[in-house]
């Protein structure tokens, strides 16, 4: 049986990518995959964290805080602050 090839990492979905993630870290920590694979893998690792760094960030700066006035009304939204 044919193994199915590792998707694009730019096309996962942040679930997929830490999934993904998640399963290559127990892989390695594991230490049972040979040094050529363990490279491999470890270098999708990086290009699936940047990706979910990437997906991050995106969904940070798409959250607004909504603004009320002294009565609790909604007068609006502003950035939300997330230092």
């Amino acid at each position: 049986m044919a193994e199915k090839a590792p998707a694009d990492v730019n096309m996962l979905s942040f679930e997929h990518a830490i999934e993904e993630l998640e399963s290559i870290v127990k892989r390695l920590e594991d230490g049972k995959v040979a040094l050529e694979e363990s490279v491999a893998i470890y270098e999708r690792g990086e290009a699936l964290k940047r990706r979910c760094e990437e997906l991050l960030r995106r969904a940070e700066a798409r959250v607004e805080k909504i603004t009320t006035d002294a009565s609790g009304q909604v007068t609006g939204t502003e950035p939300l602050d997330v230092q």
